[in-house]
């Protein structure tokens, strides 16, 4: 049995280097969120800052990844907009790549991560958004894939940088110990979720100079990062080619053009919600919208908000939470969580690719938000079990995979495709991911490891209860829509007649 049908695998030939570029670009999105938290004791010695200094750089890369998500909806207007504003991304983050080693200021290291954040919201914001307009109610199975590939550049990451990491001490002092390599490593996964969250007098109990012969080899790690990156623009750079997208062709047709119901879902788009997150409140395109619009916005992205923010606090705090009491896991061990967390997500994401096929965004969304809610009610009750804490992991991961590119093509389908679906739901899980991460950092820091699980679980149960009133909802505003429609044919009727 075939895992699509022709008219999918149709669709997918008359825009396959469209859909390959985009997928293409998620992998550099994929490539810069786990590079940081490996290489954060590497670059402070770099930089020769304090670990309270260095942790702004987190700071500065999700701010601006939450900002550049706003944004992205401004460059989709045309196609020639969004895939410059894609090459422009995708080759800003080679760069970065390649001058963080001469960055020897934490100030200047903020700024490049301020940069490359930005880049990522815009990317994470178009890409989903292009994909949307060439598929439409078959978007769902694309998006699976494309929320693949963020995993994989997640897993490729820290695989590069690992053989570049210190297992000292990176600055040596003059009459001081340097650090064991194990002592190091507990912190470097420590550091792992700190980005938004305020260090308390974590460098007193580690000896970390600031000043001295600086020995880290990290700079090799980024400059393969910003080669395995840089054939991502090439790749854009060569579509808008094929595309005849440049200022000396502007009167060649393009491939699009070719296809008909391309050039007519591109013509829909550009009419409805063009803009970036302030453009959705153009009072002109909303003033005739009834409540239920608005709602289905508001609780869309924060279904996401949620989502994505268990899995920004989870990644963050997990490897804290397994070396406090009761757990108190080797660090090492401790250590795999998170990379257990990342690969369960990846691969629940590519059995998305064919779930998506068989069942309904709705139901996908369902049995993910319900089997989240289960696991973390099992890992609270069975918080002193370390093997159910790596079962937990994986199977959290492989349930929470698929929520977010099936929100969106769910979101996108009530609203019919119009307005700035893709935008709203962009921002508010990078928000999502900054806030409740903040909230579960400080919450660990005054009420002990054990709020962390806590703060999973209800989050888990807030979001089924808003994604069930998302469905409610959904109902109304269809039946509202229904009424409508009849109404204005019952007023054309007579008039015709």
């Amino acid at each position: 049995m075939m895992l699509v049908d022709d008219r999918v695998w149709a669709l997918f030939k008359g825009h396959w280097q469209h859909t390959l570029t985009y997928w293409s670009v998620f992998f550099s999105f994929g490539l810069c969120i786990a590079f940081l938290g490996p290489t954060i004791l590497d670059l402070r010695c770099q930089t020769q800052s304090t670990l309270q200094e260095i942790t702004w750089v987190f700071f500065a890369q999700q701010l601006f990844l939450m900002l550049g998500s706003a944004l992205g909806g401004l460059f989709k207007k045309t196609l020639r907009c969004s895939l410059s504003a894609l090459f422009v991304s995708s080759l800003v983050i080679s760069v970065v790549f390649a001058i963080i080693p001469l960055c020897h200021h934490v100030l200047m290291l903020a700024v490049a991560m301020a940069i490359s954040g930005t880049a990522m919201g815009v990317i994470d914001t178009i890409a989903n958004l292009q994909l949307v307009k060439l598929y439409q109610k078959d978007s769902a199975i694309f998006l699976q894939v494309l929320h693949f590939f963020i995993g994989l550049g997640a897993l490729v990451s820290p695989l590069v940088a690992d053989p570049f990491l210190s297992e000292g001490s990176c600055v040596l002092g003059g009459n001081m110990t340097a650090n064991s390599s194990t002592d190091l490593h507990h912190l470097r996964s420590y550091l792992a979720g700190k980005g938004t969250t305020p260090l308390h007098n974590v460098s007193h109990h580690y000896h970390l100079h600031t000043e001295g012969i600086i020995t880290t080899n990290v700079s090799y790690a980024f400059w393969i990062m910003a080669l395995i990156n840089l054939p991502v623009p090439v790749a854009v750079y060569v579509l808008m080619y094929r595309e005849r997208l440049f200022p000396c062709s502007n009167h060649s047709p393009r491939l699009l053009d070719k296809e008909k119901n391309s050039q007519k879902n591109q013509q829909d788009h550009n009419i409805q919600g063009h803009g970036g997150l302030l453009g959705c409140c153009n009072y002109a395109d909303v003033k005739d919208r009834p409540a239920s619009y608005f709602l289905l916005y508001i609780l869309g992205g924060a279904v996401l908000f949620i989502t994505d923010g268990i899995i920004g606090s989870y990644t963050g705090f997990i490897y804290t939470y397994a070396v406090s009491p009761p757990l108190s896991l080797p660090h090492k061990t401790a250590g795999c969580l998170t990379s257990v967390f990342w690969a369960s997500v990846t691969a629940g994401r590519l059995a998305s690719i064919y779930l998506s096929y068989r069942y309904t965004q709705q139901r996908l969304i369902s049995v993910s938000l319900a089997g989240m809610m289960v696991v973390q009610c099992l890992l609270l009750i069975l918080y002193s079990s370390p093997v159910f804490l790596f079962m937990g992991t994986c199977v959290l991961g492989l349930f929470i995979s698929s929520v977010f590119p099936c929100m969106v093509a769910l979101t996108e389908d009530m609203v019919n495709y119009k307005g700035c679906a893709t935008t709203v739901l962009v921002t508010s899980a990078g928000t999502g991911e900054m806030v409740l991460q903040l909230l579960t950092g400080q919450l660990i820091h005054s009420k002990g490891s054990y709020s962390f699980m806590l703060v999973g679980m209800i989050s888990s149960c807030i979001g089924f209860t808003v994604f069930l009133g998302l469905i409610y909802i959904q109902h109304l505003h269809r039946s509202s829509q229904a009424a409508t429609s009849k109404e204005i044919a019952m007023t054309e009727k007579p008039s015709s007649e």
